[in-house]
């Protein structure tokens, strides 16, 4: 009797982790495939100077690929903050500049997907940012902070620059934090 016990104890905390893992994964396994079909709207956005997006469903489109080449980070940004817009990348702020034009553009991003890599970044590290009318920018990455998401504020700015930010710490399984990791860059 008791090792029937012990062996459906096993199969219930078998099958339970299997599922924890399975819906981690999910996470990240989506966030990727969906960087391959945006990559494919970001081309054709390029080449027919209109937003298309990814599926048909979608309720954002593309509006910049993000760049970083030390560490082969390749992304495609997304209109909108949105939680359903960050599902599937990095997500530009409506109320800041548009990617690659004067003024100060904000992306945002989860910090276990598509801006993971914000933690390695680095001062005078370069990000290049395409826009969907064929212009390239440089950023230099100037400074790296924590801060409350309560005492956040952007400025305008009338030079480019360009802020990225994420929940933080990184590597937690905290949800729902109140800090914020931010990446302050300037044109170069």
């Amino acid at each position: 009797m008791k090792r029937w016990i012990l062996r459906i104890t096993a199969f219930v905390l078998l099958a339970g982790g299997s599922f924890l893992l399975a819906d981690g994964c999910w996470i990240r396994a989506k966030a990727v495939l969906a960087q391959i079909l945006l990559q494919n709207a970001w081309e054709q956005t390029v080449k027919s100077g209109k937003p298309t997006k990814a599926w048909p469903w979608a309720d954002t489109w593309p509006v910049a690929r993000l760049q970083v080449e030390r560490l082969g980070i390749d992304l495609i940004v997304l209109e909108g903050e949105s939680g359903e817009v960050l599902a599937f990348g990095p997500g530009h702020l409506l109320g800041s500049s548009a990617p690659g034009s004067e003024g100060h553009c904000i992306l945002a991003g989860h910090r276990d997907t598509s801006f993971q890599f914000l933690q390695s970044l680095q001062q005078d590290d370069i990000i290049i940012l395409d826009t969907t009318a064929g212009l390239t920018q440089r950023y230099r990455v100037m400074e790296s902070m924590v801060h409350t998401a309560e005492d956040l504020y952007f400025r305008e700015s009338a030079s480019s620059s360009l802020t990225l930010i994420t929940c933080y710490p990184f590597n937690t399984l905290e949800a729902d934090t109140d800090l914020r990791y931010l990446v302050f860059t300037e044109k170069s």
